[in-house]
């Protein structure tokens, strides 16, 4: 038993994964998690880009299959190679960012599945003829899964994303994996967000509206 120190009164410990989030956690995180087009001059370094990562990585994913690869887009020389990949609307957001996330899934997971999942033989179920597809489902279904931790990770840790489509694909990936294994999934620009280029959030749709209970 503790003391609550709000009602003053006794109550069980429960593991911590019973207990809810801390609501300013959860306001960070949902609440007031904006997606950032204009950044502050502010860097992000090496230290919180790992950070986030090492939280990220925690996350589940099938036969904990792992598939997504990031590639952290920062110097001028990077951002010069990835602005021809950028549609005209996400050049400026991009440049100005201090770094820019390609989140690619690894069409060839598979090959750490011997370390990865040890409890079972998982390599030979992506492997051999007729399992291309299953291999792609996989990797792109579990590469945004993964995508979306590291966001979540980020924002906890206090900075600010900016994920979008809007690239061509095929340009990017022949310019930063060139030899085939990783796909681009989608991107995303880190960095502290300016909030006064915020405008009002856009209506989401209710639980009626998205969600159904049977």
């Amino acid at each position: 038993m503790t003391l609550d120190p709000r009602t003053h009164q006794t109550q069980d410990v429960l593991p911590d994964c019973a207990h809810p989030a801390d609501p300013e956690l959860l306001n960070r995180l949902f609440v007031h998690g904006r997606t950032y087009s204009h950044w502050l001059p502010k860097p992000v370094d090496d230290a919180m880009l790992m950070r986030a990562w090492n939280l990220a990585r925690l996350g589940p994913t099938s036969a904990n299959c792992q598939p997504l690869r990031v590639l952290f887009v920062r110097s001028a020389e990077a951002k010069a190679r990835l602005q021809p990949c950028l549609a005209p609307g996400n050049i400026e957001k991009t440049m100005k960012a201090p770094v820019t996330a390609l989140f690619a899934a690894d069409s060839r997971f598979y090959d750490h599945l011997p370390r990865l999942y040890p409890h079972a033989d998982a390599r030979s179920w992506f492997v051999g003829e007729g399992q291309s597809a299953l291999v792609h489902a996989t990797a792109e279904r579990n590469s945004s899964l993964q995508a979306a931790y590291f966001m979540l990770a980020a924002r906890a840790l206090g900075l600010d994303c900016g994920p979008m489509s809007g690239f061509d694909a095929e340009l990017l990936n022949q310019t930063f994996f060139p030899d085939g294994r990783f796909k681009i999934n989608f991107i995303c620009n880190l960095g502290h967000g300016d909030p006064q280029s915020l405008h009002p959030r856009s209506p989401r749709l209710e639980f009626e509206e998205a969600c159904r209970i049977i």
